[in-house]
């Protein structure tokens, strides 16, 4: 939803500077730092929903536990860019339109190569993905600076990526979006062992991925501080939420 004119909200572009220290390191944990960071205020084009209870994909039977995810899963593997999560010609679509922001979701990873995913995570004629959780290999969402990418995901209803290794940008603009949480992998191979439709459950407060299909389990590397920031719905809500920037209801 935009920004009410009387309480004007951070561009992603300045937003990117108070995420920068989110962006995946070697040590296990990251710091979100408030300092200063909202001196400079303009509107942004880009939704960044409320926070949505942390569930998704498969339905059935009682909610899991607080930041727990459970639900169908999506393989890709290494390297996968921003142009296969969501192409050029679909940046046209505007996320603070609902209708639009639905439809961006419908899109989401049409660019994936037929033959090596014959899949596809939306199915035809739906807007919401069956899957809850993404899990891929190395440097995920490479390619373009596109925010698009991690908002298409959420609009099309993942809620947390798994994989090996980001690209910093991407890694940056899901938190600043809040749309999926930017997961990683203590180690290799999950995305060579999993396949897509496998049930598994993510436990943020755990760090760990079970594969209920498999029965293994994978061990997540801490998301520190970047969790409050995606839990509150983005860089914007968590501003007001902390008194950075003005509440809407001010």
């Amino acid at each position: 939803m935009a920004a009410a004119a009387a309480v004007p909200a951070l561009c992603l572009a300045e937003a990117a500077a108070v995420t920068t220290v989110l962006a995946p390191r070697p040590t296990s944990l990251r710091t979100f730092s408030s300092r200063s960071c909202v001196a400079s205020i303009r509107r942004s084009a880009l939704k960044c929903h409320p926070s949505r209870p942390l569930t998704g994909g498969a339905g059935g039977g009682p909610p899991p536990p607080p930041a727990v995810f459970h639900g169908e899963c999506f393989v890709v593997g290494d390297n996968i860019d921003t142009d296969q999560i969501i192409p050029a010609e679909h940046l046209t679509l505007v996320p603070s339109k609902p209708d639009e922001y639905r439809k961006l979701g419908s899109f989401a990873f049409v660019g994936l190569p037929t033959a090596a995913y014959p899949t596809p995570f939306v199915a035809p004629g739906e807007e919401k993905t069956h899957y809850a959780v993404v899990i891929g290999g190395a440097n995920f969402g490479c390619g373009s600076s596109r925010e698009h990418a991690p908002v298409a995901l959420g609009a099309a209803g993942a809620r947390a990526v798994v994989a090996e290794g980001y690209a910093r940008i991407f890694f940056r603009n899901s938190v600043a979006t809040g749309e999926v949480y930017p997961l990683e992998l203590a180690d290799t191979g999950a995305w060579k062992e999993c396949k897509t439709g496998d049930v598994v459950t993510v436990e943020l407060d755990n760090c760990v991925m079970i594969n209920h299909t498999s029965g293994k389990q994978y061990k997540l590397k801490p998301i520190g501080d970047a969790g409050p920031v995606i839990e509150a719905g983005g860089i914007f809500a968590y501003a007001r939420k902390t008194g950075m920037i003005a509440s809407k209801s001010a």
